[in-house]
């Protein structure tokens, strides 16, 4: 699973924790038990202009009305939350099409807009608000805000001890002191192994933090030894879900070897889970699967209803 989807996958099933996390103030004014996704809404500019897509656009009530935009006698007060997530090393490029996203947003929808950019490999201080500027000369002609995470600059180790399991998840991207690389991955999978959450939750929190923790081969050593020790043998011990089963799968199999079968075990078993068999062309097709196409099995499998819905070039049902 690339940055892309993996982020959209984890925000969509974790947006209210997210905003809660990082944006409390915002979370508070809103009703974020009632969410609408519109992340696949194409937003089009002028007929010259390019046409884009969204990473994330969530359509929420608010719970007092924008001035300016709403009615205090309005039935409901809609607002959009829109949502970028940027993998890069410079922060240019966005920054540049923030602005352009939300008049598109703002034409297209006639509701207020909220925009958020979460930067992935970037420290820009953390949590923030972020300012694009556009001049004629000296006079300041449009200032454009947005709001702003840079993971890089988060400490990690209070986000892995704290009680938001996006939180814990996302500590494998921020700043960890390098003597504490192993602790803090074993730490991560320790929480969410006990998390109260379904176990496909669960499952998209430590794939996270498998696939984003900096083990290198002394920190990978440190890891499994790790993992060996009081409290931490609970996250090979426990067998009580198939989720925790994958997770010991890749620990015992090293780290790159381990990924893959732990991503094997938990396909089988969430479709055993949910169509009540798992055929011998299934396992076979699983088995042949590179990583990249067997997360995003998984990720399908999330979602589906039916095996059909899976995309399967094999017969599995």
């Amino acid at each position: 699973m690339e940055h892309d989807q993996r982020f959209k996958t984890l925000l969509r099933t974790f947006f209210a924790d997210f905003l809660r996390l990082f944006f409390a103030q915002w979370a508070a004014r809103f009703d974020l038990s009632r969410i609408e996704w519109l992340d696949k809404e194409v937003v089009a500019g002028s007929p010259e202009s390019p046409v884009h897509v969204t990473d994330l656009l969530a359509r929420v009530h608010a719970l007092r009305p924008v001035e300016g935009i709403h009615s205090a006698n309005d039935e409901s007060w809609l607002i959009l939350v829109h949502t970028e997530i940027d993998s890069g090393d410079s922060a240019t490029r966005i920054r540049e099409k923030m602005p352009e996203y939300y008049w598109q947003l703002r034409a297209t929808y006639g509701m207020p807009v909220l925009p958020i950019v979460l930067f992935l490999q970037m420290n820009l201080d953390g949590v923030g608000e972020d300012v694009v500027i556009e001049r004629f000369w000296e006079m300041e002609v449009n200032a454009f805000r947005f709001l702003r995470v840079g993971l890089l600059g988060l400490d990690a180790v209070e986000y892995v001890q704290g009680d938001n399991w996006l939180g814990v998840a996302l500590s494998a991207l921020m700043k960890i002191p390098p003597e504490r690389v192993a602790w803090l991955g074993a730490e991560a999978l320790r929480r969410l192994c006990g998390a109260p959450l379904p176990f496909t939750d669960r499952y998209l929190l430590a794939e996270c933090v498998q696939a984003y923790l900096p083990l290198k081969a002394p920190e990978q050593a440190a890891f499994q030894k790790l993992l060996e020790s009081e409290p931490y043998t609970e996250v090979r011990a426990m067998n009580q879900t198939v989720f925790e089963k994958g997770i010991e799968k890749g620990i015992e199999r090293g780290i790159e070897r381990g990924k893959l079968l732990g991503q094997q075990e938990m396909a089988l078993s969430m479709f055993r889970e949910k169509f009540g068999v798992t055929p011998e062309p299934l396992r076979e097709h699983v088995a042949h699967l590179p990583e990249h196409e067997l997360r995003a099995l998984i990720v399908r499998l999330i979602n589906a209803n039916s095996p059909d819905q899976l995309g399967l070039t094999m017969s599995a049902n």
